[in-house]
């Protein structure tokens, strides 16, 4: 640093002199103006030296400062640390007296249990010796009494024991007989008074069910407009719907026939909105059957949804809430499937009040206990069995899904619902007119020779229409050529023939329908 001053000091020397030189060449080229500007620059040389020195030691005494600052610093940092190893020393001796303490402690307490041990030994050895005379003693006062009484001590057991057991036994019988005729005097009458009080705070309609719609039109007009030309809307209508469809000479009236009351209900529908909007052709016959589909779909939610309200369950899975809703478009023996599970309902919630069981879970039961009636596919399992699956699946307690399966005895019965629900089901099914035999062995009948055609490759659809009489089959085409058709239908006649009993004769009918369609843009 210091040499660095001094050479820039002798430089601004330098070139000051030199500028003094060159003003005294120009103007007078003396040798005094020489001299004086060399003494100047000696001046100046002196004078920057000596500034260089100054410098040098207020560098110096900085310097010193500094390092006289830091000095101070670490030797502060230092006492901190030692000052903290110091009290961490402190505390660390603090914990090795307070170990000390307890080990001395511990020390102490384990003397005293070694003391405590060491008098129990004692004393449990007293006691099995005092066993021990005891057991002396009293082999020596049973050997006396058995010299007395003539028996041993094992002989005079069992004949103890033989006498209570017959003592016991006699009373018991005695109770239990005693229990059995009350039982049967009292319960009888309860059954009797419950079951009627019952059936007489429930009043139903008897249900009215038949495979038969009757749609009424404004004039006979509308007729013709139904059937089309050369009879394509009525075919149309028959092929998207599945409902034979009678035209026949009943003024202002048409006849919608099948077993199956939701297509029955679609078609019906379907005709309704076809005549008040005017347009009636094929293509406008799909769009308002597969609208009127959904739309049935969507009310029988809305049916479940009503039916579960004004019954007052609540919670119920939408899923099921859905197959109560569908059950009004089914029947069991002629009645009403929903009108059923209904009654069956309030039956078993008046019961269950009466028997001081939970009325809102019986009534769960009893809604639910025909379910199974209701798949959307053809099973072999059991409804019963069916429902209680579903039951289960859709979350519902055990009492009602065993009530479900056990109505009709297919499970044992583990919870007092299971009764009530099959005792409920028998008065409902039995009233008066409430269930017809025969109707629902025609419609099953119907659903089984639709079942046959869809046995078949290539079927799409399959209605059975003229109550049985014939079996509609409509087949996609291009799986089924019009060769195998008739061959086809051959086949499905004689499947019939093979498996199925039925009156008269069944005329099978496959439909091979060929569609081009192209879209103007």
């Amino acid at each position: 640093m210091t040499t660095t001053i001094i050479i820039i000091g002798a430089a601004l020397a330098g070139t000051l002199l030199g500028i003094l030189i060159m003003q005294l060449l120009q103007k007078s080229n003396s040798n005094s103006i020489i001299k004086k500007s060399e003494q100047e620059a000696k001046r100046i040389l002196n004078k920057a030296h000596s500034e260089s020195d100054r410098i040098k030691k207020d560098k110096m005494l900085q310097a010193k400062e500094r390092f006289i600052e830091l000095k101070a610093e670490h030797e502060k940092v230092i006492f901190n640390r030692e000052k903290g190893i110091s009290e961490i020393e402190k505390r660390t001796r603090e914990k090795e007296n307070t170990l000390n303490k307890e080990i001395s402690r511990n020390k102490h307490l384990n003397d005293r249990l070694e003391q405590k041990d060491k008098q129990l030994d004692h004393r449990i050895e007293k006691i099995e010796r005092k066993k021990e005379e005891l057991e002396v003693a009293q082999k020596h006062y049973q050997k006396e009494l058995e010299g007395i009484a003539g028996y041993s001590a094992e002989e005079a057991k069992k004949e103890l024991i033989s006498s209570l057991e017959e003592s016991a036994r006699t009373d018991a019988m005695s109770f239990i007989q005693k229990s059995i005729e009350e039982a049967k005097l009292s319960a009888e009458q309860e059954a009797k008074k419950i079951i009627i009080n019952t059936i007489q705070r429930i009043g139903t309609e008897e249900a009215v069910e038949n495979c038969v719609s009757v749609f009424n039109i404004d004039s006979d007009d509308v007729k013709g407009r139904i059937i089309g030309r050369e009879g394509r809307n009525i075919r149309a209508i028959e092929a998207a719907t599945g409902v034979e469809i009678i035209v026949d000479d009943t003024p202002e009236a048409i006849i919608l026939s099948c077993f199956d009351s939701v297509r029955r209900e679609i078609a019906r529908l379907s005709l309704h909105r076809l005549v008040t909007d005017g347009r009636i052709h094929p293509a406008r016959i799909e769009e308002v059957v597969k609208k009127t589909t959904k739309q049935i779909e969507n009310e029988i939610i809305e049916v479940g949804k009503r039916t579960v309200i004004d019954l007052g369950i609540h919670g119920l899975d939408p899923q099921l809430i859905k197959m109560v809703g569908r059950m009004k478009y089914r029947s069991s023996y002629g009645q009403n499937l929903l009108q059923h599970s209904r009654e069956v309902a309030k039956l078993c919630g008046v019961m269950a009040s009466e028997l001081g069981i939970n009325p809102k879970l019986a009534k769960r039961a009893g809604l639910l206990h025909d379910i199974g009636k209701v798949p959307e596919e053809e099973t072999e399992v059991p409804h019963a069995i069916l429902g209680m699956q579903w039951a289960e699946k859709y979350g519902e307690k055990a009492e009602v899904c065993n009530a479900i399966g056990a109505h009709h005895d297919e499970i044992e019965m583990t919870s007092l619902l299971s009764p009530i629900v099959q005792v409920c089901d028998a008065i409902s099914g039995a009233r008066p007119g409430a269930r017809r035999q025969v109707l629902d062995s025609y419609i099953q009948r119907l659903k089984d020779l639709e079942t046959i055609a869809y046995d078949f490759n290539g079927v799409s659809k399959a209605y059975a229409i003229q109550a049985g009489r014939e079996l509609r089959v409509i087949v996609e085409s291009e799986k089924v050529s019009d060769n195998n058709a008739a061959e086809l239908s051959f086949q499905i006649s004689q499947k019939i023939q093979t498996d199925m009993t039925y009156p008269g004769q069944v005329k099978v009918t496959v439909i091979r329908e060929t569609r081009a369609v192209n879209v103007a843009k």
